[in-house]
Protein backbone atom coordinates (compact mmCIF):
# COMPACT_ATOMS: atom_id res chain seq x y z
CA UNK A 1 0.00 0.00 0.00
CA UNK A 2 2.83 2.41 0.82
CA UNK A 3 4.36 1.75 -2.61
CA UNK A 4 1.15 2.00 -4.64
CA UNK A 5 -0.56 4.96 -2.93
CA UNK A 6 -3.60 4.69 -5.24
CA UNK A 7 -6.14 7.46 -5.61
CA UNK A 8 -8.94 4.99 -4.84
CA UNK A 9 -8.74 1.55 -3.21
CA UNK A 10 -11.64 -0.89 -2.87
CA UNK A 11 -11.69 -3.35 0.04
CA UNK A 12 -14.03 -6.19 0.92
CA UNK A 13 -14.59 -8.13 4.17
CA UNK A 14 -13.31 -5.27 6.32
CA UNK A 15 -13.99 -5.43 10.08
CA UNK A 16 -14.64 -1.79 11.00
CA UNK A 17 -14.22 -2.17 14.74
CA UNK A 18 -10.66 -3.37 14.09
CA UNK A 19 -10.12 -0.26 11.94
CA UNK A 20 -8.65 -2.44 9.17
CA UNK A 21 -9.41 0.12 6.46
CA UNK A 22 -7.88 2.96 8.52
CA UNK A 23 -4.72 0.94 9.17
CA UNK A 24 -4.30 0.16 5.47
CA UNK A 25 -4.86 3.81 4.59
CA UNK A 26 -2.18 4.87 7.08
CA UNK A 27 0.54 3.02 5.14
CA UNK A 28 2.61 5.55 3.22
CA UNK A 29 2.57 9.31 2.87
CA UNK A 30 -0.96 9.87 1.54
CA UNK A 31 -3.92 10.80 3.74
CA UNK A 32 -7.01 8.68 3.08
CA UNK A 33 -10.69 9.01 3.86
CA UNK A 34 -12.59 5.75 4.36
CA UNK A 35 -16.14 5.39 3.00
CA UNK A 36 -17.87 2.31 4.39
CA UNK A 37 -20.78 0.19 3.21
CA UNK A 38 -21.77 -2.53 5.67
CA UNK A 39 -22.82 -5.97 4.45
CA UNK A 40 -24.70 -8.48 6.58
CA UNK A 41 -23.55 -6.92 9.85
CA UNK A 42 -23.13 -3.23 10.71
CA UNK A 43 -19.53 -3.69 11.83
CA UNK A 44 -18.37 -5.48 8.66
CA UNK A 45 -18.43 -5.03 4.89
CA UNK A 46 -16.91 -3.03 2.04
CA UNK A 47 -14.73 0.07 2.24
CA UNK A 48 -13.47 2.62 -0.25
CA UNK A 49 -10.25 4.48 0.55
CA UNK A 50 -9.93 7.86 -1.15
CA UNK A 51 -6.67 9.82 -1.16
CA UNK A 52 -6.69 13.55 -0.44
CA UNK A 53 -7.37 15.98 -2.03
CA UNK A 54 -10.10 13.85 -3.65
CA UNK A 55 -13.45 14.03 -1.86
CA UNK A 56 -16.41 11.64 -2.01
CA UNK A 57 -19.95 13.00 -2.43
CA UNK A 58 -23.39 11.47 -3.04
CA UNK A 59 -22.49 8.33 -1.10
CA UNK A 60 -25.08 5.56 -1.50
CA UNK A 61 -25.37 1.93 -0.46
CA UNK A 62 -27.21 -0.91 -2.21
CA UNK A 63 -28.26 -4.06 -0.35
CA UNK A 64 -27.75 -7.03 -2.69
CA UNK A 65 -29.16 -9.68 -0.34
CA UNK A 66 -27.34 -12.75 0.95
CA UNK A 67 -25.34 -10.45 3.28
CA UNK A 68 -23.77 -8.56 0.38
CA UNK A 69 -23.84 -4.91 -0.62
CA UNK A 70 -22.33 -2.22 -2.84
CA UNK A 71 -21.14 1.27 -1.91
CA UNK A 72 -20.99 4.08 -4.52
CA UNK A 73 -19.69 7.64 -4.43
CA UNK A 74 -19.02 10.46 -6.89
CA UNK A 75 -15.53 11.94 -7.05
CA UNK A 76 -14.69 15.33 -8.57
CA UNK A 77 -11.39 15.29 -10.45
CA UNK A 78 -8.80 18.07 -10.10
CA UNK A 79 -8.71 18.71 -13.86
CA UNK A 80 -12.49 18.87 -14.13
CA UNK A 81 -15.07 16.17 -14.64
CA UNK A 82 -16.34 13.49 -12.29
CA UNK A 83 -16.27 9.73 -11.92
CA UNK A 84 -18.56 7.47 -9.92
CA UNK A 85 -16.83 4.63 -8.08
CA UNK A 86 -18.52 1.50 -6.72
CA UNK A 87 -17.05 -1.23 -4.53
CA UNK A 88 -18.90 -4.53 -4.16
CA UNK A 89 -18.59 -8.15 -3.05
CA UNK A 90 -20.89 -10.87 -4.39
CA UNK A 91 -22.18 -14.16 -2.97
CA UNK A 92 -19.41 -16.73 -2.59
CA UNK A 93 -20.68 -20.32 -2.93
CA UNK A 94 -19.28 -21.68 -6.24
CA UNK A 95 -22.49 -23.50 -7.20
CA UNK A 96 -24.74 -20.44 -6.72
CA UNK A 97 -24.18 -18.87 -10.13
CA UNK A 98 -27.81 -17.77 -10.48
CA UNK A 99 -27.64 -15.88 -7.20
CA UNK A 100 -24.56 -13.96 -8.33
CA UNK A 101 -26.18 -13.22 -11.67
CA UNK A 102 -29.19 -11.82 -9.83
CA UNK A 103 -26.95 -9.61 -7.72
CA UNK A 104 -25.24 -8.21 -10.82
CA UNK A 105 -28.66 -7.61 -12.38
CA UNK A 106 -29.59 -5.51 -9.33
CA UNK A 107 -26.25 -3.71 -9.39
CA UNK A 108 -26.33 -2.77 -13.09
CA UNK A 109 -29.93 -1.53 -12.85
CA UNK A 110 -29.10 0.50 -9.74
CA UNK A 111 -26.10 2.15 -11.37
CA UNK A 112 -28.09 3.00 -14.48
CA UNK A 113 -30.81 4.54 -12.31
CA UNK A 114 -28.29 6.56 -10.29
CA UNK A 115 -26.84 7.99 -13.51
CA UNK A 116 -30.22 8.75 -15.10
CA UNK A 117 -31.87 10.38 -12.09
CA UNK A 118 -28.95 12.30 -10.61
CA UNK A 119 -29.77 15.91 -9.84
CA UNK A 120 -26.41 16.93 -11.26
CA UNK A 121 -25.01 15.98 -14.70
CA UNK A 122 -24.04 12.30 -15.10
CA UNK A 123 -20.48 11.36 -14.21
CA UNK A 124 -18.00 11.17 -17.06
CA UNK A 125 -17.30 7.55 -16.20
CA UNK A 126 -18.21 4.70 -13.87
CA UNK A 127 -15.72 2.41 -12.12
CA UNK A 128 -16.91 -0.79 -10.43
CA UNK A 129 -14.45 -2.98 -8.55
CA UNK A 130 -14.48 -5.86 -6.15
CA UNK A 131 -14.67 -9.56 -5.49
CA UNK A 132 -17.37 -10.92 -7.80
CA UNK A 133 -16.73 -14.56 -6.80
CA UNK A 134 -17.47 -15.35 -10.46
CA UNK A 135 -15.00 -16.52 -13.08
CA UNK A 136 -15.23 -15.20 -16.68
CA UNK A 137 -17.41 -18.15 -17.76
CA UNK A 138 -20.26 -17.23 -15.39
CA UNK A 139 -23.49 -15.38 -16.29
CA UNK A 140 -22.66 -12.65 -13.76
CA UNK A 141 -19.48 -11.77 -15.67
CA UNK A 142 -21.33 -11.70 -19.01
CA UNK A 143 -24.07 -9.49 -17.53
CA UNK A 144 -21.53 -6.79 -16.62
CA UNK A 145 -20.50 -6.68 -20.27
CA UNK A 146 -24.10 -6.48 -21.45
CA UNK A 147 -24.57 -3.62 -19.00
CA UNK A 148 -21.99 -1.59 -20.89
CA UNK A 149 -19.01 -2.24 -18.60
CA UNK A 150 -15.53 -3.08 -19.87
CA UNK A 151 -12.97 -5.13 -17.98
CA UNK A 152 -9.86 -3.08 -17.28
CA UNK A 153 -7.67 -6.17 -17.56
CA UNK A 154 -9.18 -7.15 -20.93
CA UNK A 155 -8.75 -3.61 -22.23
CA UNK A 156 -5.13 -3.36 -21.07
CA UNK A 157 -3.91 -6.92 -21.60
CA UNK A 158 -6.43 -8.68 -23.83
CA UNK A 159 -7.24 -11.19 -21.08
CA UNK A 160 -8.16 -11.59 -17.43
CA UNK A 161 -5.56 -12.84 -14.93
CA UNK A 162 -5.45 -16.63 -14.70
CA UNK A 163 -5.90 -16.54 -10.92
CA UNK A 164 -6.87 -13.92 -8.34
CA UNK A 165 -7.93 -16.50 -5.73
CA UNK A 166 -6.39 -18.11 -3.75
CA UNK A 167 -3.31 -16.01 -3.17
CA UNK A 168 -1.11 -18.56 -1.42
CA UNK A 169 -2.11 -17.49 2.08
CA UNK A 170 -1.78 -20.28 4.62
CA UNK A 171 -4.03 -19.94 7.68
CA UNK A 172 -6.04 -22.32 9.92
CA UNK A 173 -9.47 -21.11 8.74
CA UNK A 174 -8.71 -20.03 5.17
CA UNK A 175 -11.43 -20.42 2.54
CA UNK A 176 -10.62 -23.42 0.34
CA UNK A 177 -14.01 -23.79 -1.41
CA UNK A 178 -13.45 -24.21 -5.15
CA UNK A 179 -10.71 -24.31 -7.77
CA UNK A 180 -8.13 -21.57 -8.29
CA UNK A 181 -9.55 -18.99 -10.70
CA UNK A 182 -10.06 -15.33 -11.53
CA UNK A 183 -12.77 -13.80 -9.30
CA UNK A 184 -11.80 -10.13 -8.97
CA UNK A 185 -12.29 -7.33 -11.48
CA UNK A 186 -12.08 -3.63 -12.20
CA UNK A 187 -14.86 -2.59 -14.60
CA UNK A 188 -15.10 0.77 -16.38
CA UNK A 189 -17.77 2.55 -18.38
CA UNK A 190 -17.94 5.87 -20.20
CA UNK A 191 -15.05 8.23 -21.01
CA UNK A 192 -12.37 6.19 -19.25
CA UNK A 193 -9.22 4.90 -20.94
CA UNK A 194 -7.35 2.02 -19.30
CA UNK A 195 -3.62 2.70 -19.47
CA UNK A 196 -2.55 -0.40 -17.53
CA UNK A 197 -3.93 -3.13 -15.29
CA UNK A 198 -2.19 -5.89 -13.39
CA UNK A 199 -1.94 -7.86 -10.17
CA UNK A 200 -1.07 -6.20 -6.87
CA UNK A 201 -0.61 -7.38 -3.28
CA UNK A 202 0.65 -10.57 -4.90
CA UNK A 203 3.90 -11.20 -3.02
CA UNK A 204 4.34 -13.01 0.30
CA UNK A 205 6.07 -11.53 3.30
CA UNK A 206 9.85 -11.70 3.39
CA UNK A 207 10.76 -14.87 5.26
CA UNK A 208 7.21 -16.33 5.25
CA UNK A 209 5.96 -17.74 1.93
CA UNK A 210 2.51 -18.43 3.43
CA UNK A 211 1.80 -14.86 4.58
CA UNK A 212 -0.03 -12.66 2.05
CA UNK A 213 -2.01 -9.42 2.52
CA UNK A 214 -5.23 -11.30 1.65
CA UNK A 215 -6.52 -14.66 0.51
CA UNK A 216 -7.21 -12.86 -2.81
CA UNK A 217 -4.68 -11.17 -5.05
CA UNK A 218 -5.42 -7.53 -5.81
CA UNK A 219 -5.77 -5.65 -9.08
CA UNK A 220 -4.32 -2.21 -9.78
CA UNK A 221 -5.27 -0.13 -12.81
CA UNK A 222 -4.11 3.25 -14.09
CA UNK A 223 -7.06 5.05 -15.68
CA UNK A 224 -7.36 8.26 -17.69
CA UNK A 225 -10.69 10.12 -17.70
CA UNK A 226 -11.22 11.97 -20.97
Amino acid sequence: MAALQPDVLGLQEVVYVLQQDRLIGAAGEGRYESIRGWAGRPEYGNAMLLREPLVATDIERLDLGLSRSAIRSRIALPGGGQVAVTVTHLHHLPEDKAERDGQVEQLVAWLADRSATAARPPADGEIVMGDFNADPSEPAYARMGRGGFRSASIEANGREPDVTWPSGLEAPFKDADGEARCLDYIWVQGAIKVDSCGLAFDRPAVGDSGLYPSDHLGLAARLTVA
